[in-house]
């Protein structure tokens, strides 16, 4: 039996209209309710609503079942019937499937594991009768729509003030080739002006030239992000080309800890501690005026021995320094790609554990569940990323505005 369309519907709905919904949570249930309607099928010998002489036994409703999994409690139909007893075999204690719900079952189909390798797990874990390739295909489809939703979702109900994009490649099948392949995965998020964040895109391609990053950035501007004011990110290649075309009359801040890295890649080994000492005295100043002089002071005083490092400290300072016309509250999470650390190494965990993507929509299933479990607990979280009061200063007319109406109220 097929997932529920109208459940997956609501969903969609959901996510397109940006609202807050547990949809991890949700697809763990859709998907664990299409394989207990599929055994009770195979149990009773046809399938809701089939008429066919191999049937045995007839529905009789449902009763509710609720199921503690690491996406969170969910509730569960177990069908009963007319004469005898149906239980899953997934949900007997003895399967300990609770445990080993969202490791085996849906990540296996969210990563695009081969319909054999999932029931090999499946049948592991005391499942004698494993999945179909129909009820895999039917599983990976209802999360294919969930996903597509939470993609193509409408980013105009707020402004995002700062982006913050990052690439990183992972390997997939090329069918057309019949080779392995790199695949660059692109993924934006952003900080509203209410202070909290949000996974804003994802994408896969080729490579992350200027095309590529141009039509990523188009796509969510055709969303309805707007209001962009500083993009955050690595010097990555066609990137800032991107950003001018799509992105115009916003700043670029150059990730401050990726371009150290680069500065010093230009040192000595034995000289990089020092080298390394002296470009952090620049960020311990809190004026702006003050830390541009500073940076001048140690890009002349590095140039004798070490001219490389000068040459690229006045090349990059504008971009290096963009955070400074910021509120200071916000620097130290502006100021590099840092924040999404955290959300790098999850991707990177789930994607090692594939190794190599059968196709790319595999790619987007299983980052894309990574990327809406991290937008949820964002959404649901009790701590914006920056305070409303500081990102108040960004705005210094309408805050004006405000005040003026409640004095006048």
């Amino acid at each position: 039996m097929a997932v529920d369309e109208s459940a997956l519907s609501e969903i969609a709905d959901a996510l397109r209209a940006g609202e807050a919904f547990d949809v991890v949570r949700e697809v763990v249930r859709a998907a664990f309710q299409d394989l207990i309607e599929s055994e009770f099928s195979g149990v009773i010998g046809a399938a809701r609503y089939e008429r066919t002489e191999d049937r045995v036994a007839h529905r009789n409703g449902s009763r509710p079942r609720l199921l503690s999994t690491k996406a969170g409690d969910v509730e569960l139909r177990i069908p009963k019937m007319r004469e005898g007893s149906f239980f899953p075999s997934l949900l007997e204690p003895r399967r300990r499937i609770d445990q080993a719900l969202w490791a085996v079952v849906m990540e296996a189909f969210v990563t695009g594991t081969s319909t054999r390798k999932v029931d090999d797990l499946v049948q592991a874990l005391g499942v004698e009768s494993g999945i179909s390739k129909s009820e895999v295909s039917r599983i990976c489809k209802g999360l294919d729509v969930q996903v597509g939703a939470f993609r193509e979702r409408d980013l105009a109900h707020v402004e995002f003030p700062y982006v913050f994009l990052d690439a990183t490649y992972v390997n997939a099948r090329d069918s057309a080739r019949h080779q392995i392949v790199a695949r660059a995965v692109v993924v934006a998020t952003g900080v509203a002006a209410t202070g909290e964040r949000e996974v804003l895109g994802l994408d896969v391609g080729d490579s992350e030239d200027e095309v590529f990053w141009t039509e990523f950035l188009r796509s969510l501007r055709a969303r309805g992000m707007s209001g962009v004011r500083l993009v955050i990110s690595d010097a990555h290649a066609g990137l800032t080309k991107a950003i001018k075309k799509v992105a115009a009359g916003a700043a670029w801040q150059r990730c401050r800890v990726h371009w150290a890295r680069n500065a010093l890649a230009r040192v000595p080994k034995g000289s990089q501690d020092m080298v390394a000492a002296a470009l952090r005295t620049i960020f311990v100043h809190t004026d702006p005026a003050e830390r541009s002089r500073t940076w001048d002071h140690v890009a002349d005083t590095l140039n004798p021995k070490f001219p490389k490092v000068a040459e690229l400290m006045h090349a990059s300072k504008a971009d290096v320094l963009a955070f400074s016309a910021f509120p200071v509250e916000h620097w130290r999470k502006i100021w590099s790609t840092n924040p999404l650390e955290r959300l790098n190494k999850e991707i990177k965990r789930r994607a090692n554990v594939v190794g190599i993507f059968p196709n790319d929509p595999a790619v987007i299933r299983l980052i894309g569940a990574v990327l809406l479990e991290q937008h949820e607990d964002w959404q649901i979280g009790d701590r914006r990323y920056l305070s409303e009061a500081s990102m108040a200063k960004l705005y210094p007319e309408r805050d004006n505005d405000n005040a003026l109406e409640l004095t006048t109220s």
